[in-house]
């Protein structure tokens, strides 16, 4: 995958309960020159939205001992609530058409299924969305 331009000015939150793969992500999208903040859970990332990034990155299933949090179709509502100029990419394992047909009815940027393409499909759909 051909490297884009330093663009350290593009922020983006990574939003995913597996560290391995917020880890992952984060780290891979640096190495392409974007700054990352990641956080565990929705509640988190949309409290820290007074900082707008130019693009959030959000996982659909959370677990939580002892909680139930948001959930990435709950989250987006409420990102697109609150700020609906940011365009949101759903990354998740979730292969189901509905739930895949329903983000795109709400207008959901982009969405990236966790397989073993994912860096390379997520790093594509990040440029083409920034692009947009």
């Amino acid at each position: 995958m051909e490297k884009v331009s330093p663009r350290t000015d593009i922020l983006i939150y990574v939003v995913d309960d597996d560290p391995v793969v917020t880890s992952l992500v984060s780290t891979r999208l640096e190495g392409n020159g974007y700054s990352v903040k990641a956080f565990a859970y929705a509640e988190e990332c949309i409290a820290a939205l007074g900082n707008i990034p130019d693009l959030i990155i959000l996982d659909y299933y959370f677990l939580k001992e002892g909680e139930i949090p948001m959930n990435g179709m709950e989250a987006y509502d409420e990102i697109t609530r609150l700020a609906p100029e940011i365009p949101v990419i759903m990354l998740s394992a979730q292969e189901k058409g509905d739930v895949v047909l329903e983000f795109a009815r709400k207008g959901i940027a982009d969405y990236v299924i966790k397989d073993t393409d994912l860096i390379d499909n997520l790093l594509m759909a990040v440029k083409e969305v920034l692009e947009r």
